[in-house]
């Protein structure tokens, strides 16, 4: 391995790890697509096929700097932002154990049993990490600090498969109450202090995610047995989000290509599950009309940002040093 290649490798990102969750939120959404409108099984076979390869390729290159240049890994792991984004490994787990269940169960709950207990383990370093620091400014808050919140909203939805119930609304209690917290003071950060680095907008999507997998966890919690208020509450949300940064689109395709804008993935995967869940249980035609559209968009979305972050990797750009974050 010459010096370039090992530079590549010492600056190898975490937030790669964010493409692996909108994979699996693309292809649990055509899992969705196949149950309720017909698109073919083998859409779904193909992209649980695709998801898990480039897993195993970014997990074995991230291994690979862990053991090869260790410093660079733990740089990373105390940066203000890149920290948020170490939660992306264990939830890209606990979603690919969702797309497995039916494939390979054993392997399904082994993915749910590791994606847990390291999304815990993060949860209470991070949480920690909070409370007693001598570093955190207002300014360097952004919605990627909503991440390792979402994954253990995530983990109730395999809970019910793979884990006893109570163990699920254990999960959901924290997530739920962590985001109503953090979502406040994300907002106070937005609206009174300056804006965010351009290269972090994208990551205004993931206000998204919280309230879309909320319901998502929520009706799997209650066995698919209706959608009650609180659901649809949950489920509004996040479709009102939805709506207001897609009415932001101009402003977003200005930004430039950088591994953020895999941000926009999950949660437009997340909130378009959740249509097709209102679709199957509501039976109005709306949430067809709704579901479809989003679908469309985020196989649409998907494909651009492979595309482009092929491109980054031919190129050799795509790994490169986090920039310092505003507020240092």
């Amino acid at each position: 391995m010459n010096h370039s290649e090992n530079n590549q490798v010492a600056y190898f990102p975490i937030t790669l790890f964010g493409s692996i969750m909108g994979y699996s939120g693309l292809t649990l959404a055509f899992q969705k697509a196949h149950e309720l409108l017909g698109i073919s099984v083998h859409v779904f076979h193909t992209l649980a096929f695709l998801t898990l390869l480039f897993f195993t390729a970014i997990s074995a290159t991230y291994l690979i700097k862990i053991l090869k240049h260790s410093q660079a890994a733990i740089d990373e792991f105390n940066h203000p932002v890149a920290l948020h984004f170490f939660p992306t490994f264990s939830i890209s787990l606990l979603l690919m154990s969702l797309i497995f269940k039916d494939i390979s169960f054993e392997l399904a709950q082994f993915m749910w049993g590791l994606g847990a207990f390291i999304q815990f383990g993060l949860l209470l370093y991070i949480l920690n990490n909070w409370i007693h620091h001598e570093k955190w400014q207002i300014t360097q808050m952004n919605p990627a600090w909503f991440i390792p919140v979402v994954g253990t909203i995530v983990i109730p939805i395999g809970s019910v498969h793979f884990a006893n119930i109570e163990l699920g609304w254990f999960f959901f209690s924290i997530g739920l109450v962590f985001w109503i917290l953090l979502n406040s003071i994300v907002m106070y950060r937005l609206f009174f202090h300056h804006p965010m680095l351009k290269m972090l907008e994208p990551t205004l999507f993931i206000f998204i995610a919280p309230p879309a997998v909320g319901f998502i966890s929520y009706m799997s919690l209650e066995g698919m047995g209706g959608v009650n208020e609180f659901a649809r509450i949950l489920y509004y949300i996040g479709l009102f989000l939805t709506i207001l940064l897609l009415s932001q689109l101009p402003r977003f395709i200005r930004v430039p290509f950088s591994l953020s804008w895999w941000a926009y993935s999950f949660p437009l995967a997340a909130i378009t599950i959740a249509s097709f869940i209102m679709y199957e249980q509501l039976e109005l035609e709306i949430f067809n009309l709704i579901s479809s559209f989003l679908l469309a968009l985020l196989s649409a979305l998907i494909l651009h940002l492979t595309i482009k972050t092929f491109m980054a990797i031919k190129n050799k750009k795509l790994c490169a040093p986090s920039p310092k974050p505003s507020g240092e």
